[in-house]
């Protein structure tokens, strides 16, 4: 669970709600059903005008990775590599393959079965490119979605209003209809901006956040399953993947690699 995410979204919710009631309003007059529809039923349905429906059933799955991600730690990944090269090392590039079942991470997996199977080393890190290159483009594929809808979403909230107007307009002579049409014309630009601003454009940037530190993390294994290749000492192997950890970081895991 990624509590950012969910703190964030909630802190959201509540400051808002915090100031409907602060202001003496109360929170079912901003409830409007037909509002929901115009602008989320309105925008999702012009997004699938605009994307591929492969893409678009891409991109609501990848909403859940906003809440449910789990982040790879480099570090540990370095410490991880390090130890497999350090078994390389003493037994034999076949020894990695009784270390296979202990590997978490399934694209470090791939890349030491591709090692231990004596893969050719131009070939090992085109595969393992071509599959960091494919989850990139899945990944772009959820973004994609989630930025068409934060764009649209406030134009369909703004068609709301036109339409909440124009109903209004109609029934001048009718008060009792006066009430909803006005409703329509004011929450959907509200709903508009709540969906583009509080949903779509803060997930749409927090996968992209994911995507780049699992792309961080592919890169640290296809350096580091190429020095294992390579025949490189474990110091050498530290010395090249530590590179890619923060200075105060690689200082701390330099001294528990001491200890």
């Amino acid at each position: 669970m990624d509590l950012a995410s969910l703190l964030g979204f909630l802190l959201a919710v509540v400051f808002m709600a915090l100031a409907v009631i602060m202001g003496g309003g109360g929170l079912g007059a901003f409830i409007d059903i037909p509002s929901i529809i115009v602008t989320v039923g309105g925008s999702l349905a012009t997004v699938l005008c605009s994307l591929p429906l492969r893409t678009t059933l891409q991109g609501l799955k990848a909403a859940k990775v906003v809440f449910f991600n789990k982040s790879v730690s480099i570090p540990a990944l370095v410490e991880e590599l390090v130890s497999l090269a350090e078994t390389s090392r003493h037994d034999g590039l076949l020894a990695l393959e009784s270390r296979a079942a202990e590997i978490q991470h399934p694209f470090l997996a791939l890349g030491i079965q591709l090692t231990v199977d004596g893969t050719n080393p131009e070939v090992l890190e085109s595969v393992l490119r071509t599959e960091m290159e494919a989850l990139n483009n899945r990944h772009k594929e959820g973004k994609l979605f989630l930025d068409q809808w934060g764009k649209t979403g406030p134009s369909f909230g703004m068609i709301g209003t036109l339409l909440g107007l124009i109903i209004m307009l109609g029934n001048l002579s009718d008060p009792e209809k006066l009430g909803p049409g006005m409703a329509v014309a004011l929450i959907t630009t509200l709903y508009g901006a709540v969906l583009a601003n509080v949903i779509c454009l803060p997930f749409s940037e927090k996968l992209n956040q994911v995507n780049r530190q699992e792309l961080a993390a592919m890169e640290v294994i296809i350096r580091g399953v190429l020095a294992i290749q390579a025949g490189d000492s474990p110091r050498v192997v530290h010395q090249k993947l530590s590179m890619f950890i923060p200075p105060k970081a690689r200082a701390q895991l330099s001294k528990g690699k001491a200890a």
